[in-house]
């Protein structure tokens, strides 16, 4: 009894999921064709199915169907990718909503994690150097803090405070994100990151034709102190 999918029925049962509005959605935040506009919610009702067959999950990817590429990130296991695939997936993400989530998600949960969040950030693709900062920054909320590299992520604070103003538009709203989540999650640094928050103030991103705003930091790390959640980890950001 067959108990997986084939990239054609996946694809089938997407197209049957998506709605004009939510293309429209999509689209404006930087998608392009062909997509067919499946709501995130509606799209896990597939993992259960994809994540039985890794390979049926890189091709989801290779198709270049923006839902598609999404629902290949919530089923490709993160411990067994391999380098190869990561950087493949990272040339392909070409808005992003792929870089910044679902490549960094998954590399950040992977074993290459810091390597490839390191090289990543240093490129002089923004979409590339967008899921480098995501990457990292969904390192830091995941893993404990004595096995962090405090040091590093110091000298990274320095060197947003220093740079974020000038830097490409995504990245400087990864960046942004980076400092929240090393203020949010780990203690030892919180103070760190809110000073380099004050230091920053608000920092402008072109959002498109969209409503979407950017976190104020030192405002987001306010509202977690407030809430007793300074310091949660989380366990895992593939969602």
């Amino acid at each position: 009894m067959r108990v997986t999918l084939t990239l054609e029925e996946v694809m089938d049962k997407l197209e049957a999921m998506g709605t004009e509005q939510t293309k429209k959605t999509f689209l404006r935040h930087g998608a392009q064709e062909p997509l067919f506009g499946v709501r995130i919610g509606d799209m896990k009702k597939l993992v259960k199915d994809v994540k039985k067959d890794q390979a049926l999950a890189k091709a989801l990817y290779d198709t270049g169907n923006a839902d598609a590429m999404y629902l290949a990130g919530l089923t490709v296991n993160p411990k067994t990718v391999t380098k190869d695939m990561l950087q493949q997936w990272v040339k392909q993400a070409y808005w992003y909503t792929p870089a910044e989530y679902t490549v960094a998600n998954i590399a950040a949960e992977s074993p290459y994690a810091l390597e490839l969040a390191r090289e990543w950030m240093k490129s002089p693709s923004e979409m590339i150097a967008t899921c480098g900062w995501s990457t990292y920054a969904n390192h830091v909320m995941i893993t404990p803090d004595e096995q962090l590299d405090m040091a590093e992520i110091r000298e990274l604070l320095q060197q947003i405070a220093k740079s974020i103003h000038t830097e490409r538009n995504r990245v400087r709203y990864t960046m942004n994100s980076f400092v929240i989540s090393v203020g949010a999650s780990v203690k030892e640094l919180h103070e760190d990151a809110m000073r380099v928050a004050e230091q920053i103030g608000p920092v402008r991103v072109d959002m498109g034709q969209t409503a979407c705003k950017v976190p104020l930091a030192t405002e987001y790390m306010n509202k977690i102190v407030a809430r007793g959640s300074l310091g949660m980890k989380k366990k895992t950001c593939i969602c």
